[in-house]
């Protein structure tokens, strides 16, 4: 018996080493989500073991939410734990405020995520396993997620930015009995979370009170389940790609185009635009809610403008065209900035700057500016502009019109002025007035929004 416990505790340091070798590089740096529980503290015996053989550095970070009498208790639990192994740990401390509408499990995961996030490490291990699989597949079965709700977690996944290090579990083909068998193989000490007996919670409703059924009858329901999220796993990247196939047909000029989008079949018009959605970081509304703004898109004319707001990005669509855009809107007051020659011009409340460089027979005539102080205005209404010689003077209004400028942008694009007269304008041009002769050293600005 005692040779089986061995022969079982090694094969789980086997698999690990194994997920390791397959995924990291000497001199990683590894940093262990260390909760105190039993999970996280098999992983860290784990790595701290393969750690000397496979030469990565190891550290761990200790997430203290706050929510629980016995959280400080944890803390020092983990702190103590990491000093008998040698290794550093940092623990966060946060202040988590239930909000209307939201679990507080899922704001707890969302704070854990950010401070992943910010860690200095080339990888945040977690010690999420085969069960825990199981039972996130079901809770999202029970939810009504589509086809990447249910897909399998990955071992290794990136984060939002591509600085921050990537979530990698090695644990996921490992069973709960077996690191609860290495646990006690190795006579380690653990936390135990009183709220994990709370079945209030609903994965330990799951887990306490519907799983036990579930295994009398279906004893290898985990690998079962595991088999089942990765053939979705598989669905999903497909229709990831057929997605990506979709875009490449529906935009051009870089921006999707509502025409091209009427061609799709409705689902997969859906798929693309749930797929753009999570491109721009957008956490995803509820089907209805994608179906609802789909419907809205489809059907609007190429005169009607279009603008709904999806947490900090909002949806505009302005001639056919529809924009992704940061929901927060630059500042709209009026500021006017003098121009004293610089190269660079910064312009922080329309979000960009402007540069000057010398051209020849490009850009402004430097003679025709010398008498008249240089401003940069936002559009206040009214201005005109001669942009061509051989045409009549027109309002900007109608040359933004006519180059399909949209409403949103004509106020945070900046204006040259000479005095009172409007000399330049991105994307439309040099007034015909102020404009070089030939052979002479022209001004040419350029804006650079963010």
């Amino acid at each position: 018996m005692a040779h089986l416990r061995k022969s079982k505790s090694n094969s789980l340091l086997c698999d690990t080493k194994e997920v390791l070798l397959a995924h990291i590089k000497q001199d990683n740096h590894l940093t262990i989500a260390l909760s105190g529980g039993i999970d996280s503290v098999v992983l860290l015996h784990v790595l701290a073991t393969l750690s000397k053989q496979l030469q990565f550095t190891l550290s761990a970070v200790h997430v203290n939410h706050g929510i629980s009498s016995n959280a400080t208790l944890w803390s020092r639990f983990c702190c103590n734990l990491c000093h008998s192994y040698g290794i550093s740990i940092y623990v966060a401390y946060l202040q988590i405020k239930k909000e209307a509408g939201t679990s507080l499990e899922a704001i707890a995961r969302e704070e854990r995520y950010r401070i992943f996030s910010h860690l200095q490490a080339d990888y945040v291990v977690l010690a999420q396993h085969l069960d825990d699989q199981a039972e996130t597949l079901l809770l999202q079965l029970f939810r009504g997620a589509g086809v990447k709700g249910l897909s399998a977690m990955p071992i290794v996944r990136k984060q939002v930015s591509d600085a921050a290090p990537q979530i990698f579990r090695p644990l996921l083909e490992v069973s709960r009995s077996r690191i609860e068998a290495y646990a006690r193989q190795h006579k380690l000490n653990w936390i135990v979370d009183e709220s994990n007996d709370s079945i209030t919670f609903n994965r330990n409703f799951l887990r306490h009170e519907i799983l036990p059924i579930l295994k009398t009858r279906y004893p290898n329901y985990p690998k079962t389940l595991l088999r089942t999220s990765r053939h979705l796993s598989e669905a999903s990247f497909l229709l990831d790609e057929l997605a990506e196939i979709d875009n490449a047909y529906c935009r051009a000029l870089g921006k999707l185009q509502v025409e091209n989008l009427r061609k799709l079949s409705f689902p997969r018009a859906k798929n693309l635009l749930r797929y753009t959605l999570l491109n721009y970081g957008v956490t995803l509304p509820s089907t209805a809610k994608i179906e609802n703004i789909l419907n809205q898109l489809l059907s609007i004319g190429m005169d009607n403008q279009f603008h709904i707001n999806l947490g900090d990005t909002e949806i505009r669509c302005y001639r056919g065209i529809i924009y992704m855009l940061p929901a927060k809107t630059p500042s709209q007051e009026s500021k006017q900035c003098v121009w004293r020659g610089e190269a660079y011009l910064a312009l922080p409340h329309l979000r960009g700057a402007i540069r000057f460089t010398q051209v020849k027979n490009q850009g402004i005539s430097q003679q025709k500016i010398l008498n008249e102080p240089i401003t940069v205005r936002s559009r206040s209404g009214g201005e005109c502009f001669t942009p061509a010689c051989n045409r009549p003077r027109r309002s900007l209004k109608n040359l933004f019109q006519e180059t399909a400028i949209p409403p949103w942008e004509r106020i945070t694009i900046p204006l040259l002025f000479c005095g009172e007269k409007l000399i330049w304008v991105p994307g439309i041009g040099i007034d015909c007035e102020f404009q070089v002769h030939s052979d002479e050293i022209g001004i040419l600005p350029s804006w650079d929004p963010e």
